[in-house]
């Protein structure tokens, strides 16, 4: 059975066939534009986010597997009400209320239902298929927002939705640098999700703060959703009871690394990409490999076979892993533009291509 693997890079949308040992280019899309997030809802139903830059992010959205796109609306803040400062608690710098880039977009649990996760730190949700959107006033107004603040980029954003699939109505976000929130109530109300997770890159009494951590990629397993993994700027961290505890986890070579993915049936096969930190971010010793573990984080494998040999200096953002639905296939891709399918879980790794634009997301269609 062959599998549909969209890539959304710096300079478009690239379309690949995957089956068995072979994976191929199958179509481009909007080249020349950053493709900063995909959401594909089906083989045929894909979402594409354009950032435009001055002009803003764009959503467009198939139905025929991209033989043909329409524009969508775009997520809009309100006015900022006069006499609110809102500043970036670390720059000192306004916080604009405008979108500035589209990190995220995920399938909810009602037909049409779509969230959207946004820097500056805004989470979004359209009930009409991205015809239009509602902003979550009640994540955007919490007292704690004002001890958010960007990591890798100026303002606070929202890069993972995880929504529950025992009920749609409960809905997990990251944020960095913010936390995990967690809303039970379709986004009426919030709660910090981030209890046991550690920054070291804060004073120590306020390391543990679960409002200001730096959670780079939270991922949620299909088949048990109470398990949740995070690969976090100071380490791996796993929740067994639905995000309400965290415990960190080491792992060789390194704990630090922005992607992660969970098996879809078995919540204790986990695959990372680790790097050296922390401005470096780079393999560590030029060995790039992805970390797996089997048995929950006890111990890691490092899987290189078919990557290449040191020194390599890939890296992998945040969106750069996936998984297919069987959990027998992964995709990853590097921001220097190459791309790879994991097959046996992994256990084997075939480069695609050299010779993309830098690869910001891949996501297989399922």
């Amino acid at each position: 059975m062959s599998n549909r693997l969209l890539a959304g890079t710096r300079k478009g949308l690239f379309v690949f066939d995957v089956d068995g040992e072979r994976a191929s280019l199958s179509a481009t899309h909007f080249l020349g534009e950053p493709a900063t997030a995909v959401l594909p809802v089906s083989d045929s139903q894909w979402y594409v986010v354009l950032g435009h830059g001055h002009f803003g992010a764009k959503l467009h959205y198939t139905d025929d597997a991209g033989a043909s796109f329409r524009e969508m609306a775009s997520p809009t803040y309100p006015p900022k009400p006069e006499g609110v400062e809102d500043l970036d608690p670390m720059r000192k710098q306004p916080i604009p209320w405008a979108v500035q880039q589209i990190w995220i977009l995920e399938a909810g649990g009602a037909a049409g239902e779509l969230w959207c996760g946004t820097i500056p730190g805004g989470l979004f949700r359209s009930a009409d298929g991205g015809a239009s959107w509602q902003l979550m006033d009640a994540l955007w107004n919490q007292p704690a927002r004002g001890k958010w603040f960007g990591g890798g980029y100026d303002y606070p954003g929202i890069h993972s939705v995880c929504v529950d699939p025992r009920d749609a109505a409960t809905v997990t976000v990251a944020i960095s640098c913010g936390g995990v929130w967690r809303s039970t109530d379709r986004g009426m109300t919030w709660n910090s999700h981030g209890r046991g997770m550690r920054a070291a890159y804060m004073p120590p009494e306020l390391a543990g703060d679960p409002e200001i951590q730096d959670p780079h990629r939270m991922v949620q397993c299909p088949n048990s959703p109470e398990h949740f993994w995070v690969q976090h700027h100071n380490g791996i961290f796993r929740s067994t009871n639905d995000a309400a505890d965290w415990h960190g986890i080491e792992a060789t070579p390194s704990s630090f690394g922005f992607a992660v993915a969970v098996h879809p049936h078995n919540p204790d096969l986990a695959w990372f990409v680790p790097a050296q930190q922390d401005v470096c971010r780079v393999p560590v010793a030029g060995r790039f490999g992805v970390m797996r573990t089997r048995d929950g984080g006890n111990s890691f494998d490092l899987l290189a076979d078919g990557l290449p040999d040191a020194p390599a200096y890939h890296l992998v953002y945040r969106h750069g892993l996936d998984v297919d639905a069987a959990g027998a296939t992964l995709a990853m891709g590097s921001t220097t533009g190459s791309l790879w399918i994991g097959r046996d879980g992994g256990e084997r790794w075939q480069r695609v291509s050299a010779e993309l634009p830098p690869i910001n997301t891949v996501r297989f269609c399922r």
